[in-house]
Order: C-alpha cells, then structure tokens, then sequence
C-alpha cells in the first residue's frame, strides 16, 4: 500500500531561500519515475548516463530514490550539495587508503623502451614524450620534481575534490580522487549515482620512473563520449591550478572542502574558475 510522503524541497533564487513542502501518496514505483522526470528537466548532463540510471531504478526503486535525492540540482542547490559533498568525502578516503600502495595502471615501459632516455637529458626527455603524444588521443605534459613533490603533498591533505567544467549550458561537477601516483576524474553526477561504480572520464598517471633527471611524465587517457580533448585538457589545467599554484584563494576551497564540507560553497569554487574558455 502507498503510503503518504513529506519532502520539502529548497530552492536558491536571488540569494533568497524558498522552502515549499507538499504531501505525495505513490508507491515507490511511481516516485521513482517522476524522480527521473525531474533529472531530465532539471538537469542537462542527464542523457549521458540514462541507461544506467534507469538499470538502477529498475533494480531497486527505493535505493534509487535514496541516492537521486543527492542528484537533484546539484549545481543550483549549494547549500543540499555541500552536504553530499560529507557523504562523497568519507568512503572515498578509506578507498584511498586501501590503494594507497597500489602501482598504476601502467608503467611507463609499457608506453616506450626505457633504456632509450637512459643517456638523454631532461630536455630531450621531455620533447621525446610531448612529440610522441601528438599522434594520440591522449593527454601529456611533464612536472619538474618540485613540482610533482608539490601535486603529492597536496594530494596526501586532499586527496578528494571537485572541479567546474565549463559547458554551453553552465559548469558540470567533476569528482577527483587521488590514489598513489594516479587521479582518477568522474562525473559528479555519475559517481551520486552508481558510487563506487561510477565510470571515469579522465584518468592522470604521473610516471617517475625518470625523476633521477629532475623529470616526472604525465599521461592522461579520457573517454571521448564523455569528454572531448579541450575538455580533458580542461580539467588537467585546473588540477594544476589547485593542486600546484600558491594561491591562497584556491588553497582556501582545498581546505574547506576536506576540512569543512558543510561551510562548502560551489559558487566559490566556480568564481576561481569562470574565466576559463576551452580551446
């Protein structure tokens, strides 16, 4: 039997809070599909992953409906998104800690013959991994030991965040999880959803096996029905800005995201990056 149902539902609208309550009576069945009608008017990024989110609501209606209530308006809402943000942050620490040893996905002998940087310098190093990058549909730079002890420093303190990704219909969410020398990049609605399960978008493997010449390669892989070029590129420059910048505003968002989700604002995070335009 239905059984009758309060949500309240809160909306920013020219920094005034609207709070509007109403009763609904329907089976799980039924709230579960007008939960989906509100992604798809509500949000625009909710075509790219309709087929498993309608498996999920298949599959389990009410735990559906326990996570979408995490979905909606995830950009508008900043105040119902910091507090997901509390939720994100816990499990994905302790997976952090589980792979915290792990070795990446791949070497970097498996990408080119080591013992052929052996007697070259890190200049040579560096044009050699950038040159064989631009017939690949992938993404590659170099850091500077100093600056890749910088990126794992901060990692280490904030091994989990999110970045704007500028979009023709605003800025998308992108999670971001550190574990060893690799960052792994979701969709921030994708990871809401299916959790752990949750598709990359982007993945960055930072390779040390060169660092005795004061050199550490970065390669970066992206799905191309999620992202295009500009865009991973994108979201590997903000990492940069973040993660390697002595900029105490960014710094800032660093600390109050891992410190204190709660007082999370994502307009913040947004302003420091809304001057940002894809090639």
């Amino acid at each position: 039997m239905a059984c009758a149902r309060k949500v309240f539902s809160r909306v920013f609208l020219n920094n005034s809070l609207l709070t509007t309550s109403r009763c609904i009576s329907m089976s799980a069945s039924r709230r579960a599909e007008q939960a989906i009608d509100k992604l798809k008017e509500e949000n625009p990024f909710y075509s790219k992953y309709a087929g498993k989110i309608a498996k999920l609501q298949q599959t389990s209606a009410e735990e559906f409906l326990d996570r979408v209530e995490r979905v909606v308006n995830p950009i508008k809402d900043g105040r119902s998104q910091a507090r997901s943000y509390s939720e994100l942050l816990n499990p994905k620490k302790e997976l952090q800690a589980k792979e915290q040893g792990e070795i990446p996905h791949k070497k970097l002998s498996d990408i080119m013959k080591l013992e052929l940087l052996a007697d070259k310098s890190a200049e040579e190093v560096s044009q050699i991994w950038l040159e064989y990058h631009k017939t690949k549909e992938a993404l590659a730079a170099t850091l500077t030991t100093t600056q890749y002890e910088t990126l794992m420093s901060r990692a280490k303190e904030h091994p989990v965040f999110l970045l704007p990704l500028p979009r023709s219909e605003g800025f998308e969410f992108i999670m971001l999880q550190f574990s060893a020398n690799t960052v792994h990049f979701t969709p921030l609605l994708a990871y809401q959803v299916h959790h752990e399960n949750a598709p990359e978008c982007l993945t960055l493997v930072h390779y040390t096996e060169v660092e005795d010449k004061g050199l550490v390669l970065m390669r970066g892989e992206y799905d191309s029905k999620v992202l295009t070029a500009q865009e991973a590129q994108c979201l590997a420059n903000e990492l940069q800005m973040f993660y390697l910048k002595a900029d105490d505003n960014k710094l800032r968002l660093l600390e109050t995201f891992t410190r204190k989700p709660d007082e999370f604002k994502h307009m913040d995070l947004i302003k420091e990056v809304e001057n940002i335009q894809l090639a």
